[in-house]
């Protein structure tokens, strides 16, 4: 080979390795070109992009508004109910527990108040049993059944109203000057010392009976039975004294209720007192005796 065609083959040689970046280059030029179009491409949305909350808005918007869905309704009501329901449990055990509070004195005094009635309550099925016997036993049968309706004809007089009694008992006096006193608070109070064992009680000037009512009446005053009376407002009631006293004096009854309305309350035991007052005996318009 001569030396004119080696130097034009080293030449060309030389050309190729020169050329070769240049093909390439076009090309890397247009992945380049692509890349940039990209980035334009991009650049608009980029720009259109919203921007970022911050975590209080995050939660805010999950919270409003509310998406409830129907199991978690239902869960929130049985929730609200349940609830409801231990409410009003806890009232009405705290109303109910009156005595929670009592002192250890005051919840003996109690205990033996119950223990007395049921004393009471024994001692008459024992009197009954000793009529009974005594009527299957009499000689005399006739004679004795009328000694016991004489005798209960007296009992039951007392207790209609229709007879006069006397016995140990208590009186119980309320001085209210400020005409705080109404009707419904004397009507606990009788209602409480009949609990306790009471077989005669007059307030004032009137009997007080099985069918005795009581009002609230103008002027601060209190109507029994249609009868007006005004305070001082005088209980003589017939009874065992240790019974009835500390039944009025027990935490939260009649005269801590009084006394609240700072009303005076003053209970005096008796040997003897005198029931005077009394009621006309009705005949009933339609009630006849059985054995008639």
């Amino acid at each position: 080979m001569s030396e004119g065609e080696n130097k034009n083959k080293n030449n060309e040689q030389h050309r190729l390795r020169k050329e070769l970046p240049d093909e390439v280059a076009p090309e890397a030029a247009d992945g380049a070109g692509h890349a940039d179009g990209a980035d334009d491409a991009e650049t608009p949305a980029a720009e259109t992009k919203k921007p970022s909350l911050t975590g209080r808005q995050r939660l805010a918007k999950g919270l409003w508004p509310p998406r409830v869905s129907r199991a978690q309704l239902i869960v929130a009501v049985l929730l609200f109910v349940l609830g409801l329901g231990l409410a009003i449990q806890v009232r009405s055990n705290s109303d109910s527990s009156a005595l929670r509070g009592a002192r250890q004195e005051d919840l003996v005094r109690i205990l033996d108040e119950l223990d007395d009635r049921t004393q009471r309550l024994g001692d008459e099925k024992q009197r009954l049993e000793g009529q009974r016997t005594e009527l299957e036993n009499s000689s005399d049968q006739a004679e004795e059944a009328r000694k016991q309706t004489v005798e209960r004809e007296r009992q039951l007089g007392i207790l209609a109203g229709t007879v006069a009694a006397q016995g140990p008992g208590i009186t119980l006096t309320i001085t209210d000057k400020k005409g705080a006193v109404q009707a419904d608070m004397l009507l606990d109070a009788i209602q409480e010392l009949r609990a306790a064992g009471a077989e005669a009680i007059q307030v004032n000037d009137v009997r007080v009976v099985a069918d005795t009512y009581l009002t609230d009446a103008s002027g601060g005053k209190v109507s029994v039975d249609g009868h007006k009376i005004g305070e001082p407002f005088v209980f003589k009631v017939i009874g065992k004294p240790q019974d009835l006293e500390p039944a009025l004096n027990i935490p939260g009854g009649v005269v801590q209720t009084l006394e609240k309305e700072q009303a005076t309350v003053t209970v005096t035991q008796a040997q003897k007192i005198v029931v005077d007052a009394l009621r006309p005996a009705k005949r009933p318009d339609y009630a006849q005796s059985s054995s008639q």
